[in-house]
């Protein structure tokens, strides 16, 4: 640069150096910066004691369930319930017109007094005939007759003494009664209906729900594993009352209501290689009637176990089976195969594949990736409060 003021070189060569800073700074910009780890939850599996237990469904079934029929013939005389009532054992339901069954029995009464005077009669002429023939007055044929006149009244006795019951339990059948404690549904006979005309005639239904039968089957398989826990002291058939029975209804959370195993089958259904069950409960709310659906718990041992447990929630599902995402010493996420046992409230038993010092993931998952890095936060597993049945 002949000929240039010096002053003026000078801040020429500023420019230039400055130039050169902002285009090495833009440089540095948009050169990639990798991201830092992704911050993850993890925490130890939970390690607690935990009773087995069979996961199963059944219905609700009443105890007890009768139709109420007209056993006479008659005109419905009185409904002395209301659809719907409970009703004690015993408590009359229905009347049919009593009248001509009274009438009948007080008929059947008097035929009895009356074969019983003509008896007091034959038995005097027999006794009679009797002392005659030992003093030769009376021949043996007219002993023989008197005999069997005397005979002949006892069985008349005998007959008309039975009709006089057939006529008490007629004119019993007049009170339809409660023939255990449960609740009678609508009635489908009007007061001063003709009933029992040609044959019974039904008249209302009782059901008994307190207490309540769960019928449910169990599998083959869980049928041996009964066995086997039978067969290690822990569970006797004869000792059914004892084996706790746990039931929930589809919009209850848990298993409210308590009962216990009632029957067992004694064999198996080959057709569906299921075992009949059913446990009964009190059910003195009348929560459960007939005909629910229900989640059924049995606990398989009376024994606990300690047990390695995460929430249910991060089990993964590949087409090797379950998985864990768990964190190695040096951060690294690992895709761990697990296999997965039962569920106990919000957590999941797992049985294999997990140790006690495994980091497990149980939060952000989403951002964990198998193989990469990241940034663990440690965190805790909080205990269920009651993890056993």
């Amino acid at each position: 640069m002949r000929g240039m003021d010096p002053r003026q070189a000078g801040l020429t060569a500023a420019v230039a150096l400055a130039l050169l800073l902002v285009a090495a700074c833009k440089r540095e910009e948009n050169a990639y910066v990798p991201p830092p780890p992704a911050e993850v939850g993890v925490a130890k599996p939970l390690a607690q004691r935990v009773t087995p237990y069979l996961d199963l469904t059944g219905n609700t079934a009443p105890v007890n369930f009768v139709n109420l029929e007209a056993r006479v013939v008659g005109y419905l005389q009185e409904i002395d319930y209301r659809d719907g009532d409970f009703a004690k054992k015993g408590k009359t339901l229905f009347v049919i017109e009593p009248a001509p069954y009274e009438a009948q029995l007080r008929q059947a009464q008097a035929k009895v007094q009356s074969i019983q005077a003509q008896q007091v009669y034959a038995k005097a002429d027999y006794l009679r005939q009797q002392d005659l023939a030992k003093k030769g007055f009376a021949t043996q044929s007219a002993l023989d007759q008197a005999r069997a006149k005397l005979d002949s009244q006892n069985a008349d006795i005998l007959d008309a003494q039975a009709q006089v019951s057939l006529a008490a339990i007629n004119l019993g059948y007049t009170n339809v009664t409660a023939p255990f404690d449960g609740i009678v549904t609508n009635h489908l006979q009007s007061v001063g209906a003709l009933v029992g005309a040609s044959g019974p005639t039904e008249l209302a239904s009782i059901v008994q729900i307190e207490p309540i039968w769960v019928n449910f089957t169990v599998s083959e398989q869980d049928v041996l594993r009964v066995r086997q826990a039978q067969t290690a002291g822990q569970f006797k058939v004869e000792n059914l009352a004892d084996f706790p029975i746990e039931v929930g209804l589809m919009n209850e959370q848990g298993y409210p209501h308590k009962g216990v195993l009632d029957y067992v089958a004694p064999e198996v259904d080959p057709s569906t290689g299921t075992l009949q069950v059913r446990a009964v409960f009190e059910n003195a709310d009348r929560t459960l009637l007939p005909g629910y659906f229900v989640r059924v718990r049995a606990p398989l041992a009376s024994q606990t176990h300690q047990a390695l447990l995460v929430p249910d929630q991060v089990l993964g599902t590949n087409q090797a089976g379950n998985y864990l995402l768990v964190v190695g010493k040096d951060d690294t996420v690992e895709e761990r195969q697990v296999v997965p046992g039962q569920l106990f409230g919000g957590l999941r038993e797992i049985t294999q594949g997990l140790t006690a010092d495994d980091r497990v993931i149980v939060s952000g998952l989403q951002r964990a990736i198998a193989g990469e890095k990241v940034a663990p936060q440690e965190t805790k597993i909080d205990a269920q409060p009651s993890p056993a049945p």
